[in-house]
């Protein structure tokens, strides 16, 4: 495991996970607000209201009678993304990136019959993969056309963008990459790759998977240390205006580029996982604490986005 001394998490200032809970997640967390970020369809809603591009929905199917409907409420897409409102870690993401002939097809190729789609839906519904189990709806979103320019950064998957912003002040990003050990999701846990980004320019800072320093992807080979971001004053302005549409002091914005629409919100999260540091190998603490200090009166997003480029800015480290 990359840093696991004790000592040296604390001089690189690594925030654990109760440390987290406690002084970052309670305190700067609304419990009453969690509803608005669990629910990707009700953050999907403010996000619009907010005037925060997101990904175009197709359908929300919310009962077991409106599975029949599939077929015509997908009809003349080439592909789609079915996703529990109330899911996490990307459980029950279904992605298909081809409809021909009345047959879809996930992005490794392998055909979804119409009936496994169907039993898939019912599934969501039923709450197989929501928090806490609970009821759910299946959202059906269209199909992001991600940007060529990271042609070969990911294995059958769409790359996405998390930075964790705090006050209103973008802190840490991290690009996650997916593989063939992933299944092509962009889950660090399951073996996706996370690279650290630099918050002032977009640039590469180093890479991880499974905790362990890489340089190339593992599948395509593609030399991670010449990745640079595009759009990336974009994706900080969004990332932190997140933080009034929201009004969660602590989060993490998971956001994807599409090559026709730019920056779009995919997501937000009330409690964003800690692996941002191991990819960044560096710690959050010393950049939350920098933001905390600061006088309590309101500052513009664009002086805040260039602020945390000022502060955060940093060298690349892979080889």
């Amino acid at each position: 495991m990359l840093l696991c001394h004790p000592s040296k998490l604390k001089a690189k200032g690594i925030m654990g996970m109760n440390r987290r809970n406690i002084s970052y997640i309670g305190r700067y967390n609304p419990r009453s607000l969690y509803k608005l970020v669990d629910d990707k369809l009700k953050t999907k809603q403010i996000a619009l209201k907010g005037n925060i591009a997101v990904p175009d929905l197709i359908s929300v199917i919310g009962e077991q009678h409106e599975i029949a409907e599939l077929t015509d409420r997908i009809r003349g897409f080439g592909g789609f993304c079915i996703k529990p409102a109330q899911g996490s870690g990307g459980k029950g993401i279904l992605v298909i990136t081809k409809v021909s002939d009345g047959r879809f097809f996930k992005p490794s190729g392998s055909e979804v019959t119409l009936s496994e789609m169907e039993r898939h839906v019912s599934n969501i519904l039923a709450g197989l993969f929501s928090l806490g189990g609970k009821n759910d709806v299946a959202v059906i979103e269209a199909l992001i056309q991600f940007d060529p320019v990271f042609d070969g950064y990911s294995f059958e998957g769409v790359p996405d963008i998390r930075l964790i912003v705090f006050k209103g002040y973008p802190v840490m990003g991290m690009l996650r990459l997916s593989t063939a050990a992933s299944d092509g999701k962009a889950n660090l846990h399951q073996g996706a790759v996370g690279v650290g980004i630099d918050i002032a320019t977009g640039r590469a800072l180093r890479a991880v998977q499974f905790d362990e320093p890489v340089t190339h992807h593992p599948d395509t080979n593609k030399e991670l240390s010449a990745m640079q971001v595009p759009h990336w004053d974009r994706l900080l302005t969004l990332a932190a205006g997140c933080y009034e549409m929201s009004g969660l002091g602590y989060l993490g914005t998971d956001m994807v580029l599409d090559t026709d629409r730019g920056p779009l919100l995919l997501e937000l999260n009330a409690r964003p996982g800690l692996a941002i540091q191991i990819a960044n190998g560096e710690g959050l603490l010393p950049r939350l604490r920098q933001v905390e200090a600061l006088p309590a009166h309101p500052v513009d997003v664009e002086i805040r986005v260039q602020r945390a480029k000022e502060w955060f800015g940093r060298a690349p480290q892979m080889a």
